[in-house]
């Protein structure tokens, strides 16, 4: 576990810190050959510097947000208005997380990817990247 999410975890609430730590330990069981790291105050995952997956803390709860959730067709996941490519969905208990979705969402994220890492470069202009 990196040592940065652990301690973004632990300053959680109670409630939020076990679903903190369900999300963590399910995404790096998951994702292991992703880079995980704080960027933007939150815990987010990378695969080759791209923007995988992450969680934040809301007000209405702990958002777990894939950046390319917006194509996963999974009807759980909230997709997000605007140019972006996002999905997340929101959780209150640990008891609302369904891990065999999580996984399944963790292995759509690897194949499914929009190109976040070059989006300045490109001048906010999204390309799918891979199949």
């Amino acid at each position: 576990m990196n040592k940065d999410i652990q301690a973004y975890n632990d300053s959680q609430s109670a409630t939020d810190n076990e679903i903190c730590n369900v999300l963590s330990a399910e995404i790096n069981r998951n994702l292991t050959e992703a880079e995980s790291k704080i960027w933007h105050a939150h815990p987010v995952w990378f695969i080759d510097g791209n923007p995988i997956v992450g969680y934040s803390k809301l007000k209405a709860g702990i958002r777990l947000m894939f950046w390319s959730g917006a194509d996963f067709d999974e009807t759980e996941l909230k997709i997000n208005t605007g140019k972006f490519k996002d999905a997340s969905v929101t959780y209150t208990s640990v008891e609302q997380i369904n891990i065999d979705d999580l996984a399944r969402w963790i292995e759509k994220s690897k194949k499914i990817q929009w190109d976040y890492k070059n989006i300045i470069k490109r001048k906010g202009v999204l390309l799918r990247l891979g199949n």
